[in-house]
């Protein structure tokens, strides 16, 4: 079973790789999605591509789904046999708290691909806003994509480069689109992994809400907007799936940058999950209320 742990802040292109990896592969794949809010949307979008995927919503693989996460893995191995295991833990989840669980295991071999966003890497680094905890992806990485090289210049990814390079030497690291590797794919595996047995961890809020009926495009479109504004508390990662005016979508919202697409088949539950600190639950419940005139549910 060739297993890999998909890691990344929130909104670095984590989903993205998947979609493009499942599909230079052969034989049977599982992915194990680790959404950190209760709605599930990853699940979905990988099953909208054929993908039997596994879902363990709402809390952490490396502290208190840990458990959740061992018993699963086993049935995985055990019932589902499959030649390709993907892991994707939450973006606030800690990859050395998931190579524990597959040791403890006797997991292996076991590839680690982080995943960067060339657009706001430096800052967060330089700014110790996640301190040892964004270390703790890019030390346990054997590959790390350094994503969104299309939207920045060549100084910034330079200077992205260097920075891995200096956090660990011997990571193989590609630019990338979309998170897309052109079908090459190199089978690696760490040896000189850094497993830290306190793994690294910080708090956010999140709110996760199932909405009735459908909406008007615009309606979420503005409702997106207001987030990256900061209306509604500091988000740091919104996804949404919805059934609209207009067909299916897919919205995302990632420090402060918005992006909708069509989504692959029609959405039965509308969706929201938001991730990030100081959040206005209660005011962003009332809005969606006020602007779809029914109440969300909260999961």
């Amino acid at each position: 079973m060739k297993t890999t742990i998909v890691c990344g802040l929130l909104g670095a292109g984590k989903t993205s790789f998947i979609q493009h990896y499942v599909k230079t592969v052969s034989g049977k794949t599982v992915v194990l999605v680790n959404d950190f809010g209760k709605a599930g949307i990853d699940g979905e979008i990988f099953s909208a591509d054929g993908v039997d995927s596994i879902e363990l919503p709402s809390g952490c693989v490396c502290c208190t789904l840990k458990f959740d996460l061992i018993t699963t893995v086993e049935k995985i191995r055990d019932t589902l046999s499959p030649d390709n295991f993907l892991i994707e833990p939450s973006g606030v989840a800690s990859p050395s708290g998931v190579l524990e669980v597959l040791e403890i295991l006797k997991i292996s071999p076991v590839t680690v691909v982080g995943i960067v966003d060339a657009t706001e890497f430096i800052e967060l680094h330089e700014s110790r806003m996640y301190g040892s905890f964004f270390e703790d992806q890019i030390v346990n990485s054997d590959i790390v994509l350094v994503n969104k090289v299309d939207i920045v210049g060549e100084e910034l990814i330079l200077r992205t480069v260097r920075t891995i390079e200096e956090m660990n030497a011997a990571a193989i690291i590609f630019r990338t689109i979309k998170a897309d590797v052109k079908g090459f794919f190199p089978a690696v595996s760490g040896s000189q992994r850094f497993l830290n047995r306190e793994t690294p961890h910080f708090q956010l809020d999140t709110v996760s809400l199932k909405l009735g009926g459908q909406g008007k495009f615009s309606v979420y479109e503005a409702f997106f907007r207001d987030m990256a504004k900061e209306t509604y508390g500091r988000v740091i990662r919104a996804k949404g799936l919805f059934q609209t005016d207009k067909g299916p979508f897919r919205f995302d919202l990632s420090f402060g940058k918005m992006d909708s697409s069509p989504f692959e088949r029609p959405v039965t539950d509308n969706r929201l999950v938001v991730i990030g600190e100081d959040l206005k639950k209660d005011v962003i419940t009332e809005k969606l209320t006020t602007l779809l005139s029914s109440q969300p549910t909260v999961l």
